[in-house]
């Protein structure tokens, strides 16, 4: 890796006008680009000292070899320049979209003499009308079928076109009345071109007026008693409905959007675009994408802008009257500007706040949603993924054996109450959720995280130390099934089995505690490592400096999902403890009320206010209650029927230090 301060430009030499730089390694590649409104002040930005820049940024000074700007007119200027370079130079540090499918379009080709309508993906051609892009290719089929019946242009390729010019008859859909057959002669060219004309129209959001047209055409044949022509229209009107109908009216017809969507994490996004067309979704798109630098949402927006949009042309009609975006870009004027230059018409972005567009943008984030889980869990469970990422996290941490089983340590509490821990175990890159195990924290070992992981790790390791010993006084034993001891056939031991490695959740002193832990035990043989959420930097004893993981990383992958299982286990046995303590504080008062009849109490009435609400017949009902407990149960509550004189002439005869009735 180049040092920084090698190639670091004299400040004096760096211009304070807008431009765009470009970073290059040392075998002259460019590996990011970037555009500033003041180039002096962004560049010096990256040579800060190390430890103040973010992971991905440091990683990308250290892997360059040198620098070079150019200076241009304006921001909106360096907003042009900078996807150019992107597009030409392919840089790996910029943020890169993986789109996750090749969607179908629906395609027109205006170009040639006898326009065909057919599916199409890939790169788009010129002089060629495109729809969509729809999820599923059988969808535009469907849709060509039912519309063909009233826009009878040509569909067939072109070597069934040129057979059945010289053989002077039509294909089958000539015969049934879904094709014109200008291959015979049947319609001019002209008269074929205004067939797909009125196509692109319908698929572009102007169905009412065909639909108008033939309603009118259908009164007027009934009223010529011409039932055999009424009866067509009557059915080709029931064909346009159906195609029209199709997706659901989500905006006004007057409505051109593309909606997007993003949900994300701190190493991936999945991004939805729903694209709406005459107010109907006409197509769905998708991509996966890889955050390999230290984007905010609003510049993620931008960088996604220029991606979708900026291949766009007005022929192929991409590019709407509005973008509609979770957040805005971080140069709105210019991206608006450089998006109405490229569609020859304003173009307004914005973020939906409420109303229909802001359900829309709802549904299109949940698509989102569910786009990255499903991504994440695919990715989890993949044999050749998994084996990489142990592979990697050996490597980087320098690991004598290949860490197959790994625990991860986190605390929970609130305010240094209730606090618990949490120990997750995954064994060949998967959870193993029959050895999870709680702890609850208490005395001084709760007065900080670093002690309290201090005690979780002492306990653990102890625990499996006498275990051990247990296990090496009864004899040599085999590994049994889950769940059971091979040599006594009980109930296998809490403890059984070492983890390769131990992550903590936290820096440098979560991680020295657990290590202290551990070397007081004479636990030698286990390597320890903390992860830091903030910057995802992963810590290990001793060193001066963390260990930085690629963003995109598989090893990296694999410790924030088990630091996330850990976090998730935790707080879920912290909400039970926490929840249990509020619900018994107030009957854990009541003197001579244990936990059977509290339990009993609480089952009846379902709350502690229910039971502070009732009075004493009701409370005397609940088994194992008598007058002289459901007494005390209601002074201890502060129960309004003692005021109302809910309990009768007993009220006065009970002793109110210990809820006794008296003689």
């Amino acid at each position: 890796m180049a040092d920084p301060r090698t190639y670091r430009p004299k400040t004096g030499e760096i211009p304070t006008n807008p431009g765009v730089y470009r970073f290059r390694d040392a075998h002259g590649r460019v590996i990011y680009v970037g555009k500033a409104k003041n180039l002096r002040s962004r560049l010096n930005s990256y040579f800060a000292a190390p430890h103040t820049l973010l992971p991905k940024t440091r990683a990308m000074v250290f892997s360059a070899a040198g620098v070079e700007w150019t200076v241009v007119g304006s921001e909106f200027e360096a907003l042009q320049l900078e996807y150019t370079w992107i597009k030409e130079y392919d840089p790996r540090f910029n943020i890169a979209f993986r789109d996750d499918k090749s969607y179908p379009y629906l395609a027109i080709t205006m170009a040639e003499e006898f326009p065909r309508v057919q599916v199409m993906r890939g790169d788009k051609q010129k002089g060629t009308r495109y729809f969509g892009p729809y999820s599923q290719a059988w969808a535009i089929r469907d849709t060509v079928d039912t519309l063909l019946r009233v826009f009878p242009m040509r569909s067939c390729s072109t070597g069934v076109f040129r057979r059945a010019q010289q053989a002077g008859r039509p294909c089958l859909l000539g015969y049934i009345g879904k094709c014109s057959a200008p291959c015979v002669g049947r319609v001019t060219p002209e008269e074929h071109r205004e067939i797909a004309r009125q196509f692109c129209d319908f698929m572009a959001g102007k169905q009412q007026p065909f639909i108008t047209e033939l309603e009118q055409k259908m009164h007027a044949a009934v009223a010529e008693l011409d039932y055999e022509r009424a009866a067509t229209l009557r059915d080709d009107i029931g064909a346009l409905t159906k195609a029209f109908s199709k997706n659901a009216v989500v905006l006004a017809e007057s409505v051109d959007a593309d909606v997007f969507g993003i949900a994300q994490d701190e190493l991936e996004a999945a991004v939805q675009v729903f694209h709406v067309r005459g107010g109907r979704i006409r197509g769905q798109r998708g991509w996966v994408v890889e955050k390999v630098d230290d984007s905010d949402d609003a510049e993620l927006i931008e960088a996604l802008l220029q991606q979708v949009y900026g291949d766009a042309t007005r022929e192929n009609d991409r590019i709407p009257r509005q973008v509609l975006v979770p957040a805005l870009p971080a140069d709105l004027e210019d991206v608006t500007t450089w998006l109405s230059g490229l569609r020859g018409a304003r173009v307004s972005v914005g973020v939906p706040k409420r109303g229909d567009k802001a359900a829309l943008a709802d549904t299109v984030r949940e698509n989102a949603v569910q786009a990255l889980r499903l991504h994440k869990s695919r990715r989890a469970g993949d044999l050749t993924t998994r084996s990489a990422a142990l592979a990697e996290l050996q490597e980087a941490l320098e690991l004598t054996e290949s860490p197959l089983r790994i625990e991860c340590y986190d605390i929970s509490h609130v305010q240094g109450t209730n606090v618990v821990a949490s120990m997750v175990v995954f064994e060949d890159g998967l959870a193993k959720k029959s050895d999870y195990r709680k702890f609850g924290i208490t005395g001084d070992a709760a007065r900080d995280d670093t002690a309290a992981m201090y005690d979780v790790i002492r306990r653990r390791f102890r625990n499996y130390l006498a275990e051990r010993a247990e296990r090496v006084a009864s004899g040599p034993v085999a590994r049994g099934g889950a769940g059971v001891d091979p040599v006594n056939g009980g109930p296998r031991p809490k403890f059984a089995y070492p983890p390769n490695l131990v992550v903590v959740d936290g820096g440098p002193p979560q991680v020295a505690a657990a290590r202290r832990a551990l070397a007081e035990l004479g636990v030698d043989d286990i390597d320890v490592v903390g992860l830091a959420k903030r910057l995802e930097e992963v810590w290990v004893p001793g060193s001066e400096f963390p260990v930085i993981l690629p963003r995109a990383s598989h090893g990296l992958f694999l410790l924030q999902r088990v630091r996330d299982e850990a976090h998730r286990f935790a707080i879920t046995f912290h909400r039970q403890r926490r929840s249990a303590a509020m619900t018994a504080s107030e009957l854990d008062d009541v003197p001579g009320l244990g936990p059977v009849k509290r339990k009993a109490l609480l089952k009846a009435f379902g709350s502690v206010k229910k039971i502070r609400a009732a009075d004493l017949a009701e409370l005397t009902t609940v088994p194992g209650v008598g007058q002289s407990l459901a007494v005390a149960v209601m002074r201890t509550l502060g129960s309004p029927a003692l005021d109302e004189g809910g309990t009768g002439d007993d009220a006065a005869a009970v002793n109110t230090s210990t809820g006794e009735l008296l003689d």
